[in-house]
């Protein structure tokens, strides 16, 4: 577990319910504190641009929150997430992509398909994602700079 992550943000569309709620189990057992932003109806409709919105205020300034987003493809919740000027998402499905897209881009949001990863896999990245460090160089805190 990293104590560095004050906390992780999860949140879902209505296509990733059952991804959602597996992976709070999970990451809950494995000491974090996680905050569920929702939804928890698979049979309601939900917007991903909402979802992402939510997921931006929840972060707010908080260097050290992470987020996790949910929806089908897992691209309409990462697109919708980066518009956020503190918001830096990934859609990810394999735990060295994740380890990759911290270390040099230093990602808080991964976001995952629900329809199309594992969701051990899911489970995986997404600890892969909280425990891979930030390449803290010159050169890469300059190019997030450009885009934060």
């Amino acid at each position: 577990m990293n104590k560095n992550v004050s906390k992780i943000y999860i949140a879902a569309d209505h296509r990733g319910v059952g991804l959602k709620l597996y992976l709070i189990e999970m990451l809950t057992a494995a000491g974090y504190m996680v905050v569920n932003l929702g939804t928890d109806d698979p049979n309601t409709s939900v917007d991903y641009p909402d979802v992402a919105a939510t997921m931006a205020d929840a972060i707010g300034d908080d260097a050290n929150a992470r987020g996790v987003l949910i929806c089908g493809t897992g691209a309409g919740v990462m697109i919708a997430a980066n518009r956020y000027r503190n918001i830096r998402a990934s859609r990810c499905d394999r735990p060295e992509q994740a380890h990759d897209d911290r270390f040099h881009d230093d990602i808080n949001v991964l976001a995952l398909a629900a329809d199309d990863i594992d969701i051990e896999m899911a489970f995986v990245c997404v600890q892969t994602f909280l425990e891979s460090p930030f390449d803290n160089i010159e050169r890469r805190i300059r190019r997030i700079e450009k885009i934060s």
